[in-house]
């Protein structure tokens, strides 16, 4: 007979008690509750995330009884009914009042503290996952940590000399890596299906170019945060896919973005219901959902990079598709493995990690790198072919030296002819509507292609893009008092735009990459470049 620890059975009745005091079906979270629904679908908040973000006081289970009750009064409010039983808890942000005096680089420096958080105290129902150190948020409507932001977040820090805070943030991801299994999205509990680019390995290094003990010190964790993203079920076929993982032609892992949820995101429920609207199967809307889930583990959400159409958002196929910039960061973890492994003194472990990331590089040269275009692209596997859209993310292999110098050389000519604008590069080639599409420039893209250009010694085309970049950033600071999430990088008179939200100001990643580049900078300046 099986043995049920005491606090099991104390949950058990507590729900089965809350289940016979009401003829609804029992709910398994907050996100299945029929006020949740309602209120998502009737848009009362302009942006969908904020309504996730509220602290219920009561429980959800309470909270739907009373609603299902209350809904029913001829006189029924749905926005009385979320003032009367929801709070906004997050810290107020950005409520300052910019001092121009300052340089951008001096505003930059003042806004760590701003958008510095935590520790964090448990709060009750909450969707926030409360972290032990002090980290940076982004900024805007992000006042949670995200993953992948962080690790040019923390460049930014440590070319600040704020070096405590950036091993802070570390130890976050540290945490999260060992008491929930990986990093989730953001810490918030509705991203606990899907991490994001894993960058922890990139923030652990960053630490360890002062100290190589670093690597030692967090090597439990890099490999828990590796074991995460190659755990798969049995692959016995070509091109056969589980989880993360897709076994190739003659052997050898590559790597997808994948979120196992098949709903709509909570933090962007209307929007999904509204784009699945279209399919007649639960199969079909499910698809798309975790399509949907799994762009946004890509940090490219969205992007005409994920459609299987033109022009068309609802054949987004992200599960599809073998991202370069992905596999090139398991290169790198598989690399990082190596050499901690190697300092432990397990020559066989390291061995082990380094024919893992030779394996890599070479599927990477074999089903990315296209000879007529003279780039790097994704890799569709259900289609057992290259996609036909040129994206930034073609430049990673320059960045971790995937790349042999005849490719780099290619590379370099097609950054600098196609995706070189104004104000810096530009995401894709395509004019979509999404955020993550032309006429939009991100910081972290930035960070890659001139660390990658000059990887391969371009230094005057690298020059060329950090002084473009940081000119339109200057530009919008003097005329905002702001540092933003995305720039419009081909007209340089309009801000960015498109996606599901508005752009939002603060800015972590901004911030880092400028403080990066000045750094870089000032360093071609002394050596007379």
């Amino acid at each position: 007979m099986t043995k049920y620890p005491t606090l099991v059975l104390i949950v058990f009745f507590m729900f089965f008690s809350c289940k016979q005091k009401t003829t609804q079906p029992a709910v398994a979270s907050l996100y299945e509750t029929q006020f949740f629904k309602d209120i998502q679908l009737a848009a009362i908040f302009k942006d969908s995330k904020t309504f996730v973000d509220l602290v219920p006081k009561e429980s959800y289970m309470i909270l739907e009884e009373r609603y299902l009750r209350e809904k029913e009064a001829p006189d029924f409010s749905l926005r009385a009914f979320v003032e009367a039983n929801f709070e906004d808890k997050s810290m107020k942000s950005l409520e300052f009042k910019t001092d121009t005096t300052k340089t951008m680089y001096e505003h930059i420096n003042i806004m760590w503290d701003k958008l510095t958080r935590g520790p964090d105290k448990a709060v009750a129902n909450s969707s926030r996952i409360p972290l032990p150190h002090k980290y940076v948020v982004p900024g805007g409507r992000f006042q949670e940590i995200y993953y992948w932001d962080s690790y040019f977040t923390l460049e930014g820090l440590l070319a600040a000399d704020r070096r405590d805070l950036a091993k802070n943030m570390v130890d976050n991801f540290t945490f999260l890596i060992d008491s929930i299994g990986f990093i989730p999205n953001g810490t918030r509990d509705y991203y606990r299906t899907r991490s994001q680019p894993p960058f922890y390995g990139m923030m652990v290094n960053a630490l360890a170019r002062e100290d190589d003990n670093m690597l030692l010190y967090y090597l439990p964790e890099l490999l828990k945060e590796y074991e995460f993203f190659m755990a798969h079920d049995s692959i016995d076929r070509p091109y056969g896919a589980s989880k993360h993982v897709v076994q190739m032609i003659g052997g050898g892992l590559l790597n997808r973005y994948y979120d196992s949820g098949r709903k709509p995101r909570p933090e962007a429920y209307k929007e999904d219901l509204h784009l699945a609207s279209e399919f007649e199967s639960v199969g079909a809307k499910a698809d798309l959902y975790q399509n949907l889930r799994s762009s946004a583990e890509s940090g490219w959400d969205f992007s005409s990079r994920w459609y299987q159409n033109e022009d068309d958002f609802a054949s987004t196929m992200t599960l599809a598709i073998l991202p370069v910039d992905l596999n090139c960061l398991l290169y790198n973890l598989e690399t990082l493995l190596a050499k901690a492994v190697r300092m432990k003194g397990d020559r066989d472990g390291a061995a082990y990690f380094r024919g893992k990331a030779s394996v890599r590089r070479g599927l990477i040269r074999e089903y990315m790198w296209n000879e007529e275009l003279g780039f790097y692209m994704d890799f569709d596997f259900k289609r057992a072919e290259q996609t036909d859209e040129l994206t930034l993310a073609g430049v990673y292999p320059l960045f971790y030296g995937i790349a042999n110098k005849t490719q780099a050389e290619r590379v370099k000519n097609v950054i600098m002819e196609q995706f070189l604008k104004d104000g810096g590069l530009v995401t894709t080639l395509k004019n979509s509507g999404q955020q993550w599409d032309a006429p939009n420039g991100w910081a972290p893209l930035q960070w890659i292609a001139v660390n990658g250009l000059l990887n391969y010694g371009y230094i005057t085309e690298a020059k060329e893009i950090m002084e473009r970049w940081l000119a339109l950033n200057e530009k919008v600071f003097k005329n905002t008092g702001k540092m933003m999430e995305k720039y419009n990088v081909e007209d340089l008179t309009l801000l960015s735009g498109g996606g599901e939200y508005e752009t939002q100001d603060g800015f972590g990643w901004t911030n880092g990459v400028a403080l990066g580049f000045k750094t870089i900078l000032e360093d071609m300046d002394a050596k007379g470049y």
